[in-house]
């Protein structure tokens, strides 16, 4: 619910520039910017959180566990540092195919400013065909995540 509270505004505030601004850029910035305003305080300020509790005395009481718990990783030295751990898990396959589909939404985007003269608006087929593109496009990674983190046979397999 944190996500769709801070993104439902952005999303009428960039409704309302797309409908009044002719290449709706505004639009576009609002969502770029306010999305990347939520990715990275949503991963800083765990991080910030994690590296002041593992600075305080809290946290150095309960460095004993936190080597019990991961001595068994193959990552794990006992000279290392007491720190954040956050198991990468299938991040990198994540972040390829997010990566790849990105880049095919920034196309059409280009493509449409040549074509249609905005990334926006145009005739109603090149509106539905265009949002009902990006909404497959999202379904897929969503696909995609799911399979991916309940080892479908289909979907690569980690180098280990």
């Amino acid at each position: 619910f944190v996500a769709l509270g801070t993104s439902l505004p952005d999303t009428f505030a960039s409704r309302t520039a797309a409908l009044k601004e002719r290449h709706a850029d505004s639009s576009i910035g609002n969502i770029t910017g306010s999305n990347s305003v939520n990715v990275f305080l949503g991963l800083g300020l765990p991080w910030l959180a994690a590296a002041l509790f593992w600075a305080s005395p809290q946290g150095a009481a309960q460095e004993a566990s936190w080597r019990d718990r991961y001595r068994g990783e193959a990552w794990y030295s006992e000279a290392m540092p007491v720190a954040f751990v956050v198991a990468s898990g299938d991040l990198g396959f994540s972040v390829a195919v997010f990566t790849v589909l990105a880049l095919v939404c920034l196309a059409v985007l280009v493509a449409r400013r040549a074509t249609v003269g905005g990334e926006l608006g145009g005739g109603a087929a090149s509106k539905y065909s265009t949002a009902t593109l990006f909404t497959a496009l999202w379904l897929g990674y969503i696909w995609l995540s799911i399979a991916k983190t309940e080892g479908d046979p289909r979907l690569p397999r980690p180098l280990h």
